[in-house]
């Protein structure tokens, strides 16, 4: 193990629980605030704000893990169903040090509406969780719902009422508390602790399995990365369930850092709140999704709030979900470089749930490597990543990262392009219950080379320059297949589409993908428009707009209300979801226009409506869940299928 702590007499703990005691007992962290949590309300000021010091959570943790190993027996497999919150935060590191098997996820609205409920019933179906953590209200309200007549025979009542549930309320509750043992006896570090579902960006979300090692090494190999401390200041509204959202919470503990929490609702509703936090609190770091940059500057409302805007104390913006465009990094530093923000804080970043989260970052702080705006660009992106060895290892990092020929599995020369593999200690175990799966990317040889297994990331990526730098350009799944046997990634479309008319086009909300040979842009408008020249016009200006910077012709343009494009709760646009939609007929079209002369796409959505209309009306929730799951099946033939079989 690498000793890479600041302190030398303080060495790295196996397990991330196992920092908490020892922070809590220091008498310069008693009283030091582990997690603040803000409520935003309506006003334009910060209106309620709650703390956990480190030794207020170390007690806290130690409660709730004793309470739960009465009614549970260590290593069960347990729901969590908490709101975001502190509460949260002390539930997820009470199980840990129970030793059980946590699946975090955001709890559904009890009343089970169709549109909410089908990833509880996946996680139920995949995880066969012994019990429930939640609320004593979200509980009675899950009663009530089970209760009910109309509920009994469907398939989530029954799993629903399997379930022991257990409300927060309890496990914290100190009267009558008797402690088991003084000796810890929390997850070890070879033993499976966390069940982190991926985004769902490129298939339906899958159940990674991480182990309390690996999830230790990779939120210590992170905190070196960003030069994270004690002084350190975090501000995250990422969703505190799963990938970067939730592994921040463990480098505030391994780095006995302070971390400012708020809900991602409360940052859509009013984006300025999160320039508000890291002014308030001197916040020195803050993990965003790329497109927060200019939905920030659009609706940031700088001049809006009472509270002034000072980013001073910045000293690592954190940007992940690529690619990173430079342009709207340049713009994002351009109009807050008058509020103190410091170009060299830009620290653009690559990371995956299948590695816990964070892989590398471009950035390298205290050293002469160049920092933004001096990174290099390729076809307009930001690097990522930073290969500083010529045989692609970093051995400071512990990560040995190659770009690799996806058919000959050999690794590809600098400058060329190829999927993304990672061998590190910060690997996951693989795929919940699918052994297949779990070997095909989890378990990646190179060619002649059996010693070392790698994860497949399925994303794509460069390496370019003496400096080794590395662009992720784009997902294997996503990638559009051209007629003359060429590819591009779908994100070029959608920019060049958005570009074509930023008035009336909503950013973030348009996809690209194929449907039977042909190109399909499917594009969010800002506001109702109802003039069919108007909108015939946007159609005609995206066609256009993306022959001239791409010189790639359109099938069919899609129209569509403010909503309509699927996304991952952190953001990310779900393109085989969109393609799946719209030939379901379910998106809500304000207009489309066809190109070209191309009939495949119309014969097969209209094959589709037959189907349906075959099929009846009224299917149980059951046959809508098995039609999600083969639906994303269906988009392509080699390895990148295998990848969508959850």
């Amino acid at each position: 193990m690498n000793y890479e702590n600041y302190d030398p007499s303080f060495p790295d703990q196996p397990v991330v629980d196992l920092y908490l005691p020892i922070w809590a007992n220091l008498p310069s962290f008693w009283s030091k605030p582990a997690f603040i949590w803000v409520e935003d309300g309506s006003t334009a000021n910060l209106t309620s704000t709650s703390t956990l010091t480190y030794a207020q959570l170390n007690a806290s943790v130690r409660v709730i893990s004793s309470q739960l190993l009465i009614p549970l027996q260590r290593g069960d497999t347990v729901l969590v169903l908490c709101s975001p919150g502190l509460e949260l935060v002390e539930v997820i590191f009470g199980c840990q040090r129970a030793g059980f098997l946590t699946v975090p996820i955001l709890p559904p609205h009890p009343s089970f509406a169709k549109e909410n409920y089908h990833h509880l019933v996946r996680v139920l179906s995949q995880t066969k969780p012994k019990a429930a953590i939640a609320s004593h209200d979200y509980i009675t309200s899950v009663q009530k719902y089970i209760s009910l007549s109309t509920s009994q025979n469907s398939k989530l009542a029954q799993m629903l009422q399997n379930l022991l549930w257990i409300s927060t309320q309890e496990i914290k509750d100190t009267n009558n508390l008797k402690f088991n043992s003084l000796t810890y006896n929390g997850c070890k570090p070879e033993e499976l602790y966390l069940v982190q579902y991926t985004s769902g960006a490129t298939g339906i979300p899958k159940p990674v399995l991480v182990t309390a090692g690996s999830a230790a090494h990779n939120v210590r190999t992170a905190r070196k990365a960003y030069d994270l401390h004690p002084n350190s200041v975090i501000v995250s509204w990422l969703p505190q369930y799963h990938d970067c959202g939730l592994m921040f919470l463990l480098l505030t503990i391994v780095s006995g850092a302070t971390s400012v929490l708020t809900s991602p609702a409360a940052f859509v509703n009013r984006p300025r709140l999160w320039l508000e936090l890291i002014s308030e609190f001197k916040a020195t770091c803050t993990p965003v999704p790329s497109f927060t940059l200019p939905l920030v500057v659009k609706r940031g409302g700088i001049d809006k709030g009472t509270l002034p805007i000072n980013l001073w104390s910045m000293k690592n913006l954190i940007i992940i979900n690529e690619p990173i465009y430079k342009s709207s990094v340049e713009e994002f530093v351009q109009v807050f470089s008058p509020f103190g923000l410091s170009p060299s804080s830009i620290s653009p970043s690559y990371g995956l749930a299948e590695n816990c989260t964070f892989v590398s970052t471009a950035w390298r702080g205290n050293s002469n490597i160049a920092t933004f705006p001096y990174f290099p660009t390729h076809d307009k992106l930001l690097p990522c990543a930073r290969l500083a060895s010529q045989y692609l290892y970093d051995e400071d990092e512990d990560m040995n990262i190659v770009v690799v020929n996806e058919e000959t599995l050999e690794p590809v020369e600098d400058g060329i392009e190829g999927e993304i593999w990672v061998s590190s200690p910060s690997n996951a175990s693989g795929y919940l219950s699918h052994p297949s799966l779990t070997q095909e990317v989890f378990q990646g040889r190179l060619l002649n080379k059996f010693s070392q297994k790698f994860l497949r990331t399925g994303d794509r990526g460069i390496v370019k320059g003496e400096e080794r730098y590395l662009f992720v350009t784009g997902r294997c799944l996503d990638i559009v297949k051209l007629q003359n046997n060429q590819e591009i990634h779908p994100h070029y479309i959608e920019t060049a589409a958005y570009n074509s008319n930023l008035r009336m086009l909503r950013g973030g909300c348009l996809a690209a993908f194929t449907v039977s040979r042909t190109i399909v842009l499917v594009a969010e408008t800002q506001r109702a428009i109802n003039d069919k020249r108007i909108l015939g016009s946007i159609c005609e200006g995206i066609k256009e707009a993306v022959l001239k910077d791409r010189n790639i012709e359109i099938g069919l343009v899609v129209l569509v209300k403010s909503g309509s494009v699927p996304k991952t709760t952190s953001g990310k646009l779900q393109r085989w979801a969109a393609g799946e939609k719209l030939i379901a007929g379910k998106m809500r079209v304000v207009m489309d226009m066809q190109f070209g002369n191309d009939c495949s796409l119309q014969f097969e959505m209209k094959l589709h409506e037959r189907k349906k209309i075959m099929q009846g009306i009224g299917q149980s929730v059951v046959a809508e869940e098995k039609e999600e799951t083969l639906l994303s099946m269906s988009s392509a033939s080699t390895r990148p299928s295998l990848l969508s079989l959850l």
